[in-house]
């Protein structure tokens, strides 16, 4: 999902003209700025959805993990006691 962020380029072009700026100069940088916020935006700020999707993400391995190391617990459980006894280390 992307998102943009939008901002008063007409604001922004008065606030320049009143710093010195010609009327061109204002509104090519607010058009610079407009298209490196919609980059920017776009490619690499995560939205709300984006932090949801991994959370749950993050949730779902968690609970791959705890299943994985309760396999693992049982299988050394069943295996280890036989290992053992093959060789001499238990009767």
């Amino acid at each position: 999902m992307s998102m943009s962020i939008q901002f008063n380029t007409l604001r922004y072009v008065e606030t320049l003209k009143a710093g010195g700026f010609t009327e061109a100069q204002a509104k090519a940088e607010a058009d610079a700025l407009a298209t490196a916020l919609g980059e920017s935006s776009s490619s690499s700020l995560a939205s709300k959805d984006d932090i949801y999707g991994l959370k749950l993400d993050i949730s779902e391995i968690k609970s791959d993990i705890k299943l994985l190391k309760f396999g693992v617990l049982l299988i050394l459980g069943i295996v280890l006691p036989g290992a053992l006894k093959t060789i001499g280390l238990v009767h």
